[in-house]
């Protein structure tokens, strides 16, 4: 199966292009560099001893998706988008334009071409604040509460629509929670043009002494230490949810939808002790006003993916913490070293 990978150099993107070349499938990628690197194909080749097709240019630049699709692709998994909560609150135009246009670029050239398979990239943001926990894939998915949720609900209600009226299009949108970690051979891992976004590549900016300190965006959250809880997830293992869910499209089911988590919710403070223990590294923090469109509490049941994909997680926290941290020492190593 040949399959085409949006912003398939970045932080997950990467990892699931690994997966992808580890399990026999035919990979091109297509990516812009916005919040990646163009070394990452070269790690990706090294880690796999395998080679795929890359092209450097927008999903939306029509010609480059042309010269894409004559190769007859047969399933695509987009993971390209801008993806920050904070920032979306701030960028809600640019959110909305950039995530959806794009979208529409890759579903009109897969109509175009035949292409009948499509693996989205969703996000428990989906579930906006939710009235349980853990979140289940039957929960309702009503109002995001930021932009960038709300393209994601957006995408999907278009994907549903879009399911209901082709029979042979088969979707599987996967809601992630937190993704965390990297490789364990330290040339992957999450290393975001700029100041990081997510918890976990700051925290390991402040391990290297990159950063100053971890600012924790509320602490009077309703939970048991008053910092946000989330589901944090292995980079890895999310990778392989990936490979199960292309898995499942072949056999024709039409739309699907995963929760792909750990199902346990660690606070912010509760990751950055776990980070320590992990590393040995003391971490400092101070406690910001709360971040528009976080909420509390998010984590999932993950059920419905052990029982329909075999989805299961091989690795903790604390592994993922590890794992993390020595992506950025080596990162710090080679860019000492100008590699």
């Amino acid at each position: 199966m040949r399959v085409l990978v949006t912003g398939g150099l970045g932080f997950i993107g990467s990892h699931t292009v690994v997966a992808l070349l580890e399990n026999g499938y035919d990979v091109t990628v297509i990516d812009n560099l916005y919040n990646s690197k163009l070394v990452v194909k070269d790690r990706i080749k090294e880690i796999t001893n395998k080679d795929f097709k890359t092209v450097i240019a927008d999903v939306q630049d029509e010609k480059a998706l042309d010269e894409i699709f004559k190769d007859k692709i047969d399933a695509v998994i987009n993971f390209a988008g801008y993806k920050a909560v904070g920032e979306s609150v701030k960028k809600p135009l640019e959110y909305y334009d950039n995530n959806l246009t794009l979208t529409f670029a890759l579903l009109k050239k897969m109509r175009e071409y035949g292409c009948h398979n499509f693996v989205f990239s969703s996000s428990a943001t989906v579930y906006g604040n939710p009235e349980r926990v853990p979140m289940y894939e039957t929960d309702p998915v009503t109002d995001a509460t930021s932009p960038y949720g709300e393209t994601k609900v957006m995408i999907e209600r278009i994907l549903k629509d879009i399911a209901a009226v082709t029979p042979d299009f088969n979707c599987a949108l996967l809601r992630y929670f937190n993704p965390i970690g990297a490789h364990k051979s330290g040339l992957l891992g999450e290393d975001p043009n700029g100041i990081p976004n997510n918890l976990l590549p700051y925290i390991a900016k402040v391990a290297t002494g990159e950063l100053k300190e971890v600012n924790v965006f509320g602490n009077d959250y309703d939970t048991p230490d008053g910092t946000g809880v989330r589901d944090y997830i292995h980079v890895v293992d999310l990778a392989k949810g990936h490979v199960l869910a292309l898995k499942k499209l072949e056999q024709n089911p039409g739309l699907v939808i995963y929760n792909l988590g750990t199902g346990k919710g660690t606070s912010v403070l509760e990751m950055i002790h776990d980070y320590e223990e992990a590393t040995g590294v003391k971490i400092p923090y101070v406690i910001k006003p709360r971040r528009a469109g976080d909420i509390a509490t998010s984590y999932a049941n993950c059920d419905k993916a052990a029982k329909e994909l075999g989805f299961h997680c091989d690795y903790t926290v604390l592994d993922a913490c590890r794992d993390g941290y020595h992506f950025q020492v080596e990162e710090a190593k080679r860019k000492k070293e100008g590699k």
